[in-house]
């Protein structure tokens, strides 16, 4: 356990060591560091990082409450596990919030929103080019938030920041790390982008549906189920369809 927690320690930038202890634990949980169902020892953990106990505790109560640890009484916590009901339930949650924020932001958006949503891309295809996996979901992540903030909702990005890392475990555990299923993705985010340029919230809404369940399903496949989305109609497309 130590060796698959020392990669992920940040020498700095944590107010508290349950700010440290949560840090280390959350990245080699969402990296696969930390395997889906693992035990998570408290004394074992307060070794490995050289803490005491309480703040590794207060650590894995909150991560619990982004779902990515699983707090059982009197048998203590573990790693969530991965199944395909859970990835359901966390793309339906993803599909319902980020739908809105993506009508939000075609409705607002400018030109600085504009500005900062293609440099985040550029960021994007660059690390996917020279295949940078963890620079990669950095980007990726960074680009869609750039989104999402022109919808001027900070609740939103609250919100939708805790599911984003759940579907990101599932994501790293299965496709993550295929460079041409990456690259063939990039036009997605064009499309998207240009909606929200062009401030059109209904096309803007249906290519996010449509880029968001290629994912979930892809997933779902590689984990032996059935996908769980239809595509939606792109207003505009010809014959209104994909």
């Amino acid at each position: 356990m130590v060796a698959r927690l020392g990669a992920f320690a940040p020498d700095e930038g944590h107010r508290t060591l349950a700010d440290k202890a949560f840090a280390m634990l959350h990245d080699a949980v969402v990296s696969g560091g930390l395997s889906p169902g693992e035990r998570l020892p408290i004394e074992e953990l307060a070794a490995a990082m050289d803490m005491s106990p309480m703040p590794i505790r207060e650590a894995l109560r909150r991560l619990d409450a982004v779902g990515l640890v699983d707090n059982i009484p009197h048998r203590g916590a573990r790693v969530t596990e991965l199944s395909i009901e859970d990835l359901r339930e966390v793309y339906d949650s993803r599909l319902a919030l980020e739908l809105v924020a993506i009508r939000g932001a075609a409705e607002r958006f400018g030109d600085d929103h504009e500005r900062t949503a293609v440099k985040r891309l550029e960021r994007y295809a660059h690390a996917v080019r020279n295949g940078d996996g963890a620079e990669t979901l950095r980007a990726h992540r960074g680009f869609h938030v750039a989104l999402y903030e022109a919808a001027g909702s900070r609740w939103l990005i609250r919100v939708i920041s805790p599911l984003w890392e759940s579907a990101e475990r599932y994501y790293i555990a299965t496709v993550g790390k295929r460079r041409a299923y990456l690259t063939s993705r990039i036009d997605e985010h064009d499309r998207i982008l240009a909606a929200c340029r062009n401030r059109e919230p209904e096309l803007a809404e249906a290519e996010l549906w449509n880029h968001l369940i290629v994912t979930a399903n892809v997933v779902a496949a590689e984990m032996g189920g059935a996908p769980l989305y239809e595509p939606r109609p792109v207003p505009g497309a010809a014959g209104n369809h994909r």
